[in-house]
């Protein structure tokens, strides 16, 4: 398993970007399929985008589509989550996750390791 710590969040206003970044330990990092999750007070914790080991496949939830970009470089056992044009309702605490699937997964449970989130603030 891999040990993963999120920095990057912040308080921004609507309309800024901020850059999100995942930190993990270990010599298997570049072996999991990564994705980054949010959850909002008194919500779900809801899938925002992943993304394949080798990075050629992403994916993302259709309400941050053409706003976010996830990337990796697997040679820093780190994965990003580039955030623009922020809107309020992308207000969160957002998370990393390590999956050892090795196809696209959005679902909570398919997710093998977390780290402790980062909160994202954006004001109107």
């Amino acid at each position: 398993q891999v040990q993963l710590v999120e920095s990057g969040g912040g308080l921004v206003q609507a309309g800024g970007s901020l850059r999100l970044s995942c930190a993990a330990s270990g010599r298997t990092f570049s072996s999991y399929f990564m994705g980054w999750f949010r959850q909002a007070p008194g919500k779900e914790r809801e899938f925002v985008a992943g993304i394949s080991q080798g990075g050629s496949v992403t994916s993302y939830v259709d309400s941050v589509k053409g706003r976010f970009t996830i990337s990796r470089d697997n040679s820093k056992n780190t994965v990003y989550l580039q955030m623009n044009s922020l809107k309020p309702e992308d207000t969160a605490v957002y998370y990393c996750a390590a999956s050892g699937s090795i196809l696209p997964v959005r679902t909570r449970n398919r997710y093998d390791c977390w780290g402790q989130g980062t909160q994202v603030t954006v004001s109107s």
